[in-house]
């Protein structure tokens, strides 16, 4: 069943003002009530919710904060160490921690549509895929047996979250973590349930493929297993360079890599023809991942969103 671009909305995220969810990119940040003015300024409707503490702890007061700017909560971004047995139980109530926040911010929001718990590995923590994101060979993969560990942690977190909050969990691919390349998306869904979905994101697709070529292709063989989308740009052209230089990941975000829409190699027309044609309603959150002090995100959110508009997303 197809679906209509009015049935689409645009948010946006902390990542995209430099709150990425890493320890050794927290300085600098803008303040969350100023980030969030900017984001209802350049027109999104949706925000995530960042790290944890980044936004007030209290729901109450974070959902009047979303309603005073008629905004909805759209997920949650929980990176978590999946593939260690010896941590699943806290990991686990960790990510059930988050759900009925969300589940209690919508609920006090009034929101017709349900964040996502978006779970992904704990990125950015080892130093072999930090340096060579983009660049990943088998060798450097995970072990062969903590894969089922890791199903089995995203699946008991699923259902969890599920069961105890009502909130559904979608699993995010990322560069500089055990699931980028789509040789490991495969094998992330080898091993998790069928009611665990991917948040499918433009960017890390491309950064972790290579090339943008696929992102369709991959799109359209996965189709009833995207649960979630994010729209991000990626440029091949600076990709080069990071890769010419040996650049790490964080260098490479700091090169700027993750470009505004529009200017990399992501079609974007086609992604939102495969929206439409696959029935996907609710949120696409746009991400572009930054430092904090590269550029002027506030800018930046514009210009992506009137691209966004330009190409037929009105609300």
């Amino acid at each position: 069943m197809e679906s209509r671009l009015d049935q689409i909305r645009i948010g946006n995220a902390p990542c995209s003002w430099g709150t990425l969810e890493f320890g050794s990119l927290k300085d600098d940040r803008i303040s969350w009530d100023t980030m969030i003015d900017e984001l209802a300024e350049a027109g999104y409707t949706g925000t995530e919710l960042g790290d944890w503490g980044f936004f007030p702890t209290d729901p109450h007061h974070l959902a009047a904060a979303l309603a005073e700017r008629s905004l909805d909560m759209t997920g949650a971004y929980v990176g978590t160490r999946l593939e260690d047995a010896t941590q699943q139980a806290e990991i686990v109530e960790h990510n059930l921690m988050i759900a009925r926040q969300l589940r209690a911010v919508a609920d006090l929001n009034h929101q017709d549509h349900a964040p996502f718990l978006v779970v992904a590995a704990d990125n950015g923590s080892d130093p072999v895929r930090i340096q060579n994101a983009g660049r990943i060979t088998p060798a450097m993969e995970l072990e062969d047996p903590l894969w089922p560990v890791l199903g089995e942690t995203i699946n008991r977190i699923a259902d969890a979250a599920r069961n105890e909050a009502g909130i559904a969990s979608v699993v995010h691919f990322h560069a500089a973590g055990w699931l980028e390349t789509p040789r490991e998306i495969d094998r992330l869904l080898e091993h998790v349930g069928d009611h665990v979905n991917l948040a499918f994101d433009t960017g890390h697709f491309a950064l972790g493929a290579g090339s943008a070529d696929t992102v369709l292709a991959t799109m359209d063989r996965l189709a009833s297993r995207i649960g979630y989308v994010h729209f991000k740009d990626w440029s091949s052209r600076l990709a080069a360079e990071v890769a010419e230089a040996e650049l790490d990941y964080f260098q490479a975000v700091a090169k700027g890599v993750f470009c505004e829409l529009g200017q990399g190699d992501v079609d974007f027309p086609a992604v939102r023809d495969w929206l439409l044609r696959t029935g996907y309603t609710g949120y696409v959150t746009v991400e572009q991942d930054v430092v904090a002090g590269l550029g002027s995100p506030f800018e930046s959110a514009q210009r992506n969103r009137r691209y966004l508009a330009d190409i037929g997303f009105v609300n």
